[in-house]
């Protein structure tokens, strides 16, 4: 009779450990797939440039990045973030590749998802809007993404660089193809030009960040004072004592956040969208705001 009654207990604890196990997970998906990964971060921050002129100091830069639109990234999340955005006022907004994905629907939506995308990207109110391709855009069909993003007034750097001038004074912003899927070419996106002239520092955008470590031993690169890049969405999903799950090509070294690569300042945006699984856990989307100052 006891070893009935034990052999009782043990299936009913059993059970209501599969049970609360079964809603611990529902309750953890639900988070990360609904709370967490709208839940918008707004981080600030003053990045100090050498040789910044006068009057960049502090102009205010807004980077968003890695926005994956309908796969699986909702438009009112692109919505918030472009309101976010035109309410911080910036002066220059940098936008840093992956506007659709290239994994779960078919090419003609994706092409649909990228003239949606850059419709609603054509909504930032600055009128200096700056971009570049990610993996994702060339697998997509960069044609299609590129045609998206200029016909609403937004200029796309591929290896071409352009002045940004203010009261007299001029500073370069570069834009590299993607390291991933695309040719990048630090001499096109950089010529000697344009390097070490004396308070016009430059300013490059690069999708997978791990491609600095090629730039630091490279003149192009050594004239570069500050790198903006994404492609890691920061891991997506983070557990404790673990880390990151899954870390794209490309973006295994640097994975978050502000570093320090030789002479260049690198900052990895955590972005706004997913890809895989609609989750995010400890690594909240990301909306930039720098405010440049000199050194």
């Amino acid at each position: 009779m006891e070893s009935t009654i034990t052999a009782v207990g043990q299936q009913v604890s059993r059970r209501s450990f599969l049970k609360g196990a079964m809603f611990g997970a529902g309750g953890l998906a639900l988070y990360a797939g609904v709370f967490e990964r709208h839940w918008l971060e707004i981080v600030h921050k003053d990045i100090a440039i050498g040789g910044l002129p006068a009057p960049f100091d502090g102009m205010k830069v807004a980077q968003l990045s890695d926005i994956h639109l309908n796969e699986f990234t909702e438009p009112f999340l692109l919505r918030e973030s472009i309101d976010e955005i035109n309410r911080a006022k910036p002066d220059v907004v940098l936008l840093t590749g992956d506007y659709v994905s290239a994994e779960v629907l078919p090419r003609n939506l994706t092409a649909k998802a990228a003239w949606q995308c850059g419709s609603m990207l054509g909504r930032l109110e600055c009128p200096q809007r700056y971009a570049i391709y990610g993996n994702h855009d060339i697998w997509a069909g960069e044609e299609h993404v590129g045609e998206a993003l200029t016909t609403h007034g937004i200029t796309v750097l591929k290896n071409s660089f352009l002045p940004i001038e203010k009261q007299g004074a001029r500073m370069w912003l570069a834009g590299m193809d993607d390291p991933v899927c695309g040719k990048p070419d630090p001499d096109k996106a950089i010529p000697a030009s344009i390097r070490h002239k004396a308070g016009e520092p430059i300013i490059l955008m690069c999708h997978a960040p791990d491609f600095v470590d090629e730039l630091r031993d490279h003149p192009a690169g050594r004239a570069v004072s500050f790198v903006l890049s994404g492609h890691t969405h920061g891991g997506q999903i983070r557990l404790p004592f673990v880390g990151a799950l899954h870390l794209p090509p490309g973006g295994t070294n640097y994975v978050e956040g502000l570093f320090q690569v030789g002479s260049m300042q690198l900052y990895v945006n955590r972005g706004i969208g997913t890809v895989g699984v609609p989750f995010r856990f400890d690594c909240r989307p990301e909306i930039t705001i720098f405010t440049l100052r000199t050194a």
